[in-house]
């Protein structure tokens, strides 16, 4: 979990500023929460561990006047758990994905972390007769923590996806970690020499040549704890 209190929320770089990027989809008449107030109090809950509306909204209700301020609030109290959904719901998800991931990931410790690309049919978020929704995410191992997403449309799969998932984040030094699909030559081409990451890729039947190259180096008696003979 990531410490908010650490984060940069006003001032350049901070998560106010870039929020203000975003365009409001509400009609101003009856607004009474500003776009930014609703979506800084959602991330910064989210970052605090809240998963769902409710627990945003009860996440929000502890918070103090000046910290209200502080996320653009120009009212006493938080807004309540209908229009966190609402204005949640209506926004574009991709696009706040990667401004948060952007303004996210420096403030944290990459260099040497995992960042595990993983991908997830979400069953039941759709209508009778229509294709579940398939998206692909880039999580940070130890905080467990989205920093981007990416829908994976129904003419495509997740490979070629992943170049564009990862485009927009700054992850040099991280460990890109991913299922055996992504074992491809130019997935790890595109981390190592476009990215400046390394990677750690799961290798099954997909690639059996690849698992025979590995196979005949014997790699398994080279575990870190192993004593390796001279």
């Amino acid at each position: 979990m990531i410490d908010v209190n650490r984060l940069p929320l006003e001032g350049e770089g901070g998560l106010i500023e870039m929020l203000r990027t975003l365009v409001d989809p509400r009609q101003r008449r009856g607004v009474r929460h500003p776009l930014v107030t609703v979506v800084a109090i959602s991330v910064c809950a989210a970052l605090s561990g809240a998963r769902s509306f409710k627990a945003i909204a009860e996440w929000a209700k502890d918070l103090s006047r000046d910290t209200l301020r502080c996320l653009g609030s120009q009212r006493w109290h938080p807004p309540s758990e209908p229009t966190v959904r609402r204005v949640l719901q209506k926004l574009d998800a991709d696009r706040l994905d990667v401004e948060i991931g952007r303004w996210l990931l420096p403030h944290c410790r990459v260099a040497g972390q995992g960042l595990s690309v993983d991908g997830k049919t979400l069953r039941g978020a759709h209508d009778a007769g229509q294709t579940a929704p398939h998206l692909l995410s880039a999580i940070l191992h130890q905080e467990g923590v989205v920093v981007a997403q990416r829908a994976v449309g129904e003419k495509t799969n997740e490979i070629p996806e992943l170049p564009h998932l990862l485009a927009p984040l700054p992850i040099e030094g991280a460990v890109v970690t991913a299922d055996a699909l992504h074992a491809q030559k130019e997935t790890a081409r595109y981390v190592v020499e476009v990215k400046k990451a390394d990677y750690l890729f799961t290798v099954k039947d997909n690639q059996p040549t690849l698992k025979q190259d590995i196979a005949d180096l014997h790699l398994e008696a080279f575990p870190p704890s192993a004593h390796h003979p001279r």
